[in-house]
Parts: C-alpha cells; sequence; structure tokens
C-alpha cells in the first residue's frame, strides 16, 4: 500500500497580544494621568481665585451662623488634600456641582449648551479644511505666483484681525445692511423649541423632525459666526498645508517622480501629499480643538448660547462650579481630540502600527 502523503500548510505567525496590551494599558495610563492632572489644576484654580464661593452663595449680608453653615456644608473646614479627594470623586459621576445663577445641576447646563458650541465649530472646522487645504497645496504647487500670494495675504489676514471686529463687521454687512444673514442667536423667536431636542445641535434635529423652515432659519443664523471661525481655521491650515507640500515638493522622491514621466496631478496628489496627511491630522485636530474652547468672543458677539458664553457669564458672576465644570469638559475635549488623531495616525501611516 502507498503511504499516504500527508502536507502541512504554515500558518502565519500571530502578532503576540503582549505588546499590544502594554500599548493599550501604556495609553489609558497617560490618559488617566493627564486627567488627574487636569483636574487638580482646575481644582487649584478654584481654591486660589480671589473668590468667596460661600458669600456667593449666600451673600454679603448673610449672619455668621448662615456663613458657617454652608462654609461646613461645602466642606472647606476639611484639609485640602480631603477637598480634592471629594472633589475628584464628584467629577468622576460627573458632578459638578450646582450653578449658582440657576440652582441647576452644572452637568445639565452643560449638556444644554455644548452642543451649541459642538455645531459651530464642526462646521466652522468643515469649512476650514475644505477650502484651506486645497488653497494650501495650490499655493505650493504655484510657488510665487498670485494665487500664492493670494494664499498668503488671506491667511496674514486672518492671524492679524481680530475675529470680534470682523464679527462686527460682518453683521454690520451681511444682516444689517445686506439681509443676506440672520441675526444673533440660533434661531429666529417664532421657531424658538420648535423641534423636539434630541442631539442638541439644530440643523440636525430640524432635519430629524422633517421641519425645513426651522433647519432654513437655523442655517441663516449659523453661517455667518460659522464663517468667521472657518476664515480663522483656514488661516492655520492653509499656511501649515503650504509649508508641508513646500517641504515634500524640494525632495529628491518627488524629482525622481517628474523623470520618469509621472502626471502633476499623480506627483502632487499621489506622491507630496500622502506623505504630510500625518502632519495634517493634528493640524487640523488642534484647530478643531482650538474652535471648540476659543470661540468665546465668537459667541458672545453672536449671542450664541455654547459653552464659552455658559463659562464667561458664569466667570463674571462668580460661579465658580460652572467655570471648573465647563473647563473639565473643555480639558477633556482635547485629550479625546488627540486619541482620535492618534489613532488616525495607523490608519494612514503604516509605520505607526
Amino acid at each position: 500500500m502507498a503511504q499516504a502523503e500527508y502536507t502541512t500548510e504554515r500558518r502565519p505567525k500571530r502578532a503576540p497580544l503582549w505588546p499590544t496590551l502594554v500599548a493599550v494599558l501604556r495609553t489609558l495610563g497617560s490618559i488617566a494621568v493627564t486627567l488627574l492632572g487636569l483636574l487638580f489644576v482646575t481644582f487649584v484654580i478654584g481654591r486660589i481665585m480671589p473668590i468667596d464661593p460661600v458669600l456667593a452663595i449666600v451673600g454679603e449680608r448673610a449672619s455668621k451662623s448662615t456663613y458657617d453653615a454652608v462654609y461646613y456644608q461645602l466642606g472647606l473646614d476639611k484639609p485640602m488634600l480631603v477637598q480634592f479627594l471629594y472633589y475628584l470623586w464628584d467629577v468622576i459621576h460627573l458632578d459638578f456641582g450646582t450653578s449658582l445663577l440657576n440652582a441647576r445641576p452644572v452637568s445639565e447646563d452643560i449638556a444644554r449648551v455644548f452642543p451649541a458650541t459642538l455645531e459651530l465649530a464642526t462646521l466652522g472646522i468643515i469649512l476650514g479644511v475644505v477650502l484651506g487645504v486645497p488653497l494650501g497645496v495650490l499655493a505650493a504647487v504655484r510657488k510665487g505666483s498670485w494665487i500664492d500670494q493670494v494664499a498668503r495675504v488671506l491667511a496674514l489676514v486672518g492671524y492679524s484681525m481680530p475675529i470680534f471686529w470682523l464679527g462686527l463687521m460682518g453683521l454690520l454687512l451681511f444682516y444689517g445692511i445686506l439681509g443676506w444673514v440672520g441675526g444673533p442667536g440660533r434661531v429666529g423667536i417664532f421657531y424658538v423649541d420648535v423641534v423636539p431636542r434630541v442631539t442638541g445641535m439644530l440643523l440636525i434635529d430640524s432635519l430629524f423632525a422633517r421641519n425645513l423652515d426651522v433647519f432654513k432659519d437655523a442655517f441663516s443664523h449659523i453661517i455667518l459666526p460659522a464663517s468667521l471661525l472657518g476664515y480663522y481655521s483656514l488661516a492655520y491650515i492653509s499656511r501649515m498645508t503650504r509649508s508641508f507640500m513646500l517641504e515634500q515638493l524640494s525632495a529628491e522622491y518627488i524629482t525622481t517622480a517628474r523623470v520618469k514621466g509621472m502626471s502633476e496631478w499623480d506627483v502632487v496628489w499621489k506622491h507630496a501629499f500622502k506623505n504630510i496627511r500625518v502632519q495634517l491630522i493634528t493640524v487640523i485636530a488642534l484647530s478643531y480643538a482650538g474652535l471648540l474652547e476659543g470661540s468665546v468672543l465668537t459667541e458672545i458677539i453672536f449671542s450664541w448660547p455654547g459653552i464659552g458664553s455658559y463659562i464667561t457669564t458664569a466667570l463674571l458672576s462668580a460661579d465658580m462650579n460652572a467655570v471648573l465644570g465647563g473647563t473639565v469638559v473643555v480639558g477633556l475635549v482635547f485629550i479625546l481630540l488627540n486619541i482620535f488623531a492618534d489613532l488616525l495616525y495607523k490608519v494612514f501611516d503604516p509605520r505607526a502600527k
């Protein structure tokens, strides 16, 4: 009998799980340390501010017994470390205390106002990326041309002009004189609370409710402040894109690709632009985070009920619970965007895997 022949197939070796587990634990550890540092800094700021939280609650005419009762109720008689541990425990449970302005939980106020800022900043960064990246690439490819000069002037104006001045001029021209856009606020007074709140972002909620009238009115109100934020981010993104592209276009591999007869489109977009994607991810993530936390002046000028105007109003009213809660949320947004950028690195750059 012929012996049966047995063949063994080579199976690809699986990557060991230990390095992946270590990387995940290291990432989680860095996030935890960053959050702990953020909470500690906000706690210290709340304690060194020249504002007495007890007087902010009871008022200056309160009796000493009332003052002492609130003082002990807030735990201010305990050591600083114990106070921080109590603060840390409350924040872990999403308890930022009660607002002094409206006696509502700060977490509920933040959940109400943050979607407005998220909607405004998201539309702004979309405009900045869609217009800024092609403009920066074109300026680098046509270095020294009129297109390059226009791009550099636009970036310079975006950096130099105060955003509050641009906002006032925009309201005067496009709303006051031309009437092309809606005025301050998120929506006209006749459309307030017309559509049910689902995401808190009025454009999306109006589409969910299939109410095109509210959508059009909300879009007319958001387009001007979003365009200003988009122009601000465009100035930064286009400038950085131009700088990255100039560095790549002067590299030897680009010269080699052109010598081989490759089309200019492939040279620019399939080679040079491909190698700057990771750098652009960082630029866009930082710009987006900056719009989420730095749109205070824009929100104030346009009476936009976002987290920037919420924190400003709370600070002017000595409402430290609201100020610290908003600060923690903004810091958390920065951390989450950095994590998201790290994940995109591994998608666009095989060397990061």
